[in-house]
């Protein structure tokens, strides 16, 4: 019976060997049925100190006290113990069922938490697929925006660069001023020509327009004369 009040069955083997003939002859009366007895007295009061689970996964502590008990106390009837072994432990029917349920349900638990953490790492990859996917597009945006941008700084620096290097040869031919006149006034009226409501002409300007109408005018009167 053990600590927590279970009836086992146990099997036990005994290997001794026979010391002192004399002393086994005399020593004791019935030396083998007096190794069986003090074998099982023995096994009840280890067992009686242990609970069933302590029972079953202690063989080897039972096996080591039982060998160094029983070697001394037979050592007076000529008799040395070498080994101890608990060959079988058998629980009731009912504690067995119970402790093959228990076992069931121990494996349904590992096998329920293997497949959490199956789970769980499938959608841990998927969830870093779907952040790696993002990131690769974010990555592909902000490469578009940036070769988007460079293409029109360099198309900001190419027309400014045209615009400098027309100045530059304007500057080389060093143009007269009423060329320069002529030219702001040519600026102007394709101006004028566009949607623009209303256009400030600077007044140096305005006496190079007068002129250019004057000079208009005189080439229509003398148009009828060429006829």
């Amino acid at each position: 019976i053990t600590k927590d009040n279970v009836t086992i069955q146990v099997d036990t083997v005994l290997f001794f060997q026979i010391t002192d003939p004399k002393l086994y002859a005399y020593g004791v009366e019935q030396p083998m049925a007096a190794i069986e007895n003090l074998t099982a007295t023995t096994l009840r009061n280890l067992i009686g100190d242990l609970e069933l689970d302590q029972s079953l996964t202690s063989r080897d502590i039972i096996n080591a006290k039982m060998r160094a008990i029983l070697d001394e106390a037979t050592d007076p009837w000529g008799i040395k113990v070498n080994r101890v072994e608990l060959k079988n432990i058998m629980p009731p029917r009912e504690i067995q069922d119970a402790m093959e349920k228990q076992m069931k349900a121990e494996r349904e638990r590992r096998e329920a938490i293997l497949q959490a953490e199956g789970q769980k790492q499938s959608q841990i990859l998927v969830a870093e697929g779907e952040k790696q996917s993002l990131v690769l597009r974010a990555e592909a945006a902000k490469e578009a925006k940036l070769l988007e941008a460079e293409a029109q700084a360099q198309a900001i620096l190419k027309v400014q660069q045209a615009q400098a290097d027309a100045l530059k040869v304007l500057n080389d031919a060093s143009p007269s001023d009423p060329v320069i006149k002529l030219k702001a006034l040519e600026a102007f009226q394709a101006a004028a020509n566009g949607k623009a409501t209303k256009i400030i002409i600077p007044s140096e300007i305005q006496s190079l327009a007068g002129l250019a109408a004057g000079l208009q005018g005189v080439l229509k009167q003398d148009e009828p004369a060429a006829k």
